[in-house]
């Protein structure tokens, strides 16, 4: 099951924190999350699932930055976001999606217990300006049955900033 937005306005402060919560990004069964003014983006043309990959930080000025094509960008949201009792989700926008930009394309099914700010992965299939403070995303909360664990994982809990590929650390 899908909470809607009234009910994630009702769980707000309790099981659900989105910090800033704003009401006009609330939707009928989601909540808008909107675009940090920093982009991190991957130096190396060949990158190693086996090794941290470097990265340079882009910051995205007041008149907009217009992304390339092809390129991976990393973002993350504006809101803080943290649940202990739903599998928080993550999904581009429509609006944005039909510019050709895609948000969170693979990673967008969060665990239990998540907080942190969400990385997005943006990609465009041609040049498109992108300006920080766009409401570029929606999260949703479905609810879960049975017994669970907490996310525990120390690779992205508790983040702060723009997260890079750590799956290195898998090989480990």
């Amino acid at each position: 099951m899908i909470l809607s937005g009234r009910e994630i306005r009702n769980k707000l402060g309790k099981e659900i924190i989105i910090e800033p919560y704003s009401e006009s990004q609330l939707n009928p069964n989601s909540y808008n999350l909107r675009l940090h003014n920093e982009l991190l983006v991957y130096e190396d043309a060949v990158l190693d699932m086996k090794k941290p990959n470097k990265t340079s930080t882009l910051s995205i000025p007041a008149d907009g930055l217009m992304l390339e094509a092809g390129r991976l960008y990393l973002g993350r949201t504006l809101e803080y976001t943290k649940t202990d009792k739903y599998v928080p989700m993550l999904e581009g926008r429509s609006s944005v999606g039909r510019l050709g930009l895609f948000i969170h394309v693979t990673a967008g099914f969060g665990d239990v217990g998540f907080c942190g700010y969400w990385t997005l992965e943006i990609f465009c299939i041609q040049p498109v300006w992108i300006y920080s403070g766009v409401e570029i995303c929606q999260i949703y909360y479905h609810s879960i049955e049975g017994e669970y664990d907490r996310y525990i994982s120390g690779k992205y809990q508790n983040n702060t900033s723009i997260q890079p590929s750590l799956l290195y650390k898998d090989f480990k």
